[in-house]
């Protein structure tokens, strides 16, 4: 169970689920310790942070430890739950245009191609996982900023940089002994998120 949702109804296909206040909404990231530390340390981005590149963001604590494994992949050591301010995450949302083409959003290939090329952000819809990172039913976002959006989070809509690597080291150890309960009772808690119109 994923960062204890209750499921007495079927997940949908496609929500964003995360940690969030009214003000507020967590989301994840890994970095190699050069660049993770002083965030960190500092609660903000570096100078180093390349703004003018695409960076994804990830509001499931869980699918970042998936495509980090669990902090262990090279460049990858150090996770950070940002907290980022909701009104920009939610500006990121309505200036967002799908990562892939569908049918059944766009009129055809060329009018996605030319959103994907004027939009600041991506959203791309990845299978959510379960405590042994394996692919769940339903999907989790991923959220590509780029431009202005890259730019905003970073020295904009960002209140707070946590390391939580040490968590997810712990948890990740809890799992390795069989100890699902412990470490299903560490995971953030992340509830279903209704972005603002």
């Amino acid at each position: 169970m994923n960062s204890r949702i209750s499921h007495t109804v079927p997940e949908p296909l496609r929500r964003i689920r995360a940690a969030h206040t009214a003000t507020t909404v967590t989301v994840y990231q890994a970095y190699a310790p050069s660049l993770g530390l002083p965030a960190a340390r500092d609660g903000r981005f570096p100078p180093a942070w390349k703004r003018e590149r695409m960076t994804w963001i990830k509001p499931s604590f869980l699918w970042m430890m998936y495509r980090c494994g669990w902090a262990t992949k090279p460049d990858q050591e150090r996770v950070l739950a940002i907290e980022i301010d909701r009104a920009g995450f939610d500006w990121a949302l309505r200036h967002a245009c799908l990562s892939h083409y569908d049918p059944a959003v766009h009129t055809d290939r060329d009018a996605w191609k030319r959103q994907l090329r004027d939009s600041p952000a991506r959203i791309q819809w990845d299978p959510e996982r379960d405590l042994d990172l394996a692919p769940l039913p339903y999907r989790s976002l991923q959220l590509g900023l780029a431009g202005e959006a890259s730019r905003r989070y970073a020295d904009e809509w960002t209140v707070a940089i946590h390391d939580v690597t040490p968590l997810a080291h712990k948890i990740h150890a809890l799992v390795r002994a069989g100890d699902t309960a412990a470490a299903t009772a560490l995971l953030p808690e992340e509830r279903p998120y209704l972005a603002a119109a």
